[in-house]
This record gives C-alpha cells, structure tokens and sequence, in this order.
C-alpha cells in the first residue's frame, strides 16, 4: 500500500473517530427550534423523596436496583389487598390501571430529587406548616380535598404518579404545547419574550413563559393559585423547568421549586421522559367520579359516628 493510500485510510479513521465522540444534534423544526415532538412516558419506580433506610446513597447498583424494583412491585401491588381478608380495601385503582415503571432503566437514582444531597424536601417554614396542618384530619367539603380527586389539575412540576404518565409535545412558530394525558390539560407556552401575565391573575398551573438556551427548552412559571399544595407549596411558587433532548429518545426533565414563604430552601430535580409510540387516552375523571362523593359520606359517617348517631343524614 502506497503512502497516499495509508493517508486516506489514516484520515478516514480519524473522522470516523471525530464523528463518534461528537455531541449529538438533535433534529429541528422547520423554524429551526430543537424537535421535541412527540408522546414521553414518566413512569418510574424510583420515588421522588429518598427512602430513609437508603440514606446517603445516591445511587443504586444495577442488581440493587433489580432488586428495588421487585421488592417495590410487590408492596405496591393494589391486588393483593384483594387477598387479604384483613386488608385495608380502600383505594381508587387496581393494578390493571397502574403504571409503574422502572428504577433499573435509567440512572438508577435513589431519589427524584437531586439537590439537597440528601434527596428530600427542605423543611416548611413556620407558617407553611401551620396551613399544611389545618389541611388535615376529616374534610369538611369538597374544597378540602386535593384538586386531583377532584379531577381538576394534576399540577406542576411534572412528576410521576402511579398511573397516566404520558406527556405530548407539540411545537409551532413561537410556542410549545405540552398536553398532560392525566386530567387532559394542556399547557400553552409562549417563545416570544413577552413579560408574565398581572400577578393579581393566578392559574392552577400557574402562568408558563418559554425561551431557549442553545438546545435546551427553559420553562419558568410563576402566578400560582397556590390550591395544589404540592407538598406544601403555595401562591409564591416559582417553578423553572428545563427540558433536554439528549438523544432521540430521551428527554432530560429537571425542575426546580423556589416558593421562600413555604420551604426553608430551594430544591430541584430530575426524571428522564422516554419517547412511546402509544398514544395519549382521553382521561374523562369528572365522569363517574364516585370516589369524591364516597369520600365526603364516609366523612360524615365518621362524624355521625363520633357523636353517637348511626345513620348518616
């Protein structure tokens, strides 16, 4: 082999080398905004808070996590109360109806949330504390039950719960629409600057203004109604949210919550969305809803029963 024939070779092997260690582009749309089209699944075993027995441990081995996970399916199981003649029957779903996803695919993290090192939420300050206890104990009315058993939101940020974790991502000249398949609510984001709506109007989702830095969709929302509670935040919530495309079939979330007048701190954390080929059902939660009514009478049972009185009126 001759000496420019060993250059070609040479310098294809160097390209080729060059090509893989090279950062991955992400396609775009046609107004050249990165493509973030399409239906995401957030199912995931791993909590969003810590387990205490795993303090100090952020991350799980690969059979730990196989592990985990076969331990968690199990306790989690909805049917085998059904099995239990002394089990607690209470409860919405069987485990038909549940998604719950994976700790071993992924990172393989102890906690959704990454900052404090420790994976739990900072402490309530004083006040929020107060307010989260008058919460508590028997409700009262419909108004003292969370909006999602009243099929109102399912709120922000965008964590996993036990069923219904399909997002849809639609993109167009200026805004980003993200449809939530749980109480099928959509979030219109605009990309063109303009400054957030009146702080005296506040929204269950809050008020969702959208920009981009390079390849990353940065979403900051403020103007919360502050009725979610989410796990005891309130009005002064400023959620910022930053979604990554870092491969074509994953989406890096991470969120981080500042609400100073309900946590001692900030915190922040993170999820992978998964790209699905299924498709988002409509979630029709106001039909049928008996859970907030048998909610409400067994309620009322319970204060019939306090008082000495056996019926409910």
């Amino acid at each position: 082999m001759g000496y420019r024939s060993r250059c070609v070779i040479c310098a294809l092997g160097l390209l080729a080398k060059a090509w893989a260690q090279a950062p991955w582009v992400p396609p775009r749309t046609p107004d050249g905004q990165p493509d973030f089209q399409g239906v995401w699944a957030m199912a995931t075993l791993t909590p969003l808070e810590r387990p205490v027995e795993l303090a100090g441990k952020e991350f799980l081995t690969e059979q730990e996590a196989r592990e985990y996970e076969t331990r968690m399916r199990r306790q989690l199981n909805t049917d085998r109360r059904y099995q239990d003649k002394d089990a607690d029957l209470r409860g919405n779903y069987n485990e038909f109806w549940r998604d719950r996803g994976s700790t071993v695919v992924g990172s393989r993290r102890t906690s959704l949330i990454v900052d404090p090192p420790d994976g739990r939420i900072p402490a309530l300050t004083p006040e929020a504390g107060k307010r989260r206890a008058g919460r508590a104990g028997i409700p009262a009315g419909p108004e003292d039950l969370p909006l999602r058993v009243r099929c109102i939101t399912r709120g922000l940020p965008m964590v996993p719960t036990p069923n219904n974790n399909f997002f849809r991502i639609v993109q167009s000249s200026g805004y980003v629409v993200i449809l939530q398949e749980m109480m099928y609510e959509a979030r219109l984001i605009a990309l063109d600057g303009r400054p957030h709506i009146s702080s005296a109007i506040h929204n269950y989702m809050g008020d969702s203004r959208g920009r981009w830095e390079g390849n990353v969709l940065v979403i900051d929302t403020t103007n919360y109604l502050g009725k979610d509670d989410f796990h005891g935040a309130d009005d002064n919530l400023h959620l910022t949210e930053r979604l990554t495309l870092v491969d074509p079939d994953t989406i890096l979330y991470q969120f981080t919550v500042d609400d100073p007048t309900a946590f001692t701190k900030r915190w922040s954390g993170e999820i992978p969305m998964r790209r699905t080929g299924e498709g988002i059902f409509d979630y029709e939660c106001n039909e049928g809803n008996y859970s907030m009514t048998d909610i409400l009478l067994g309620a009322r049972a319970q204060e019939n029963k306090a008082g000495g009185q056996d019926r409910i009126k």
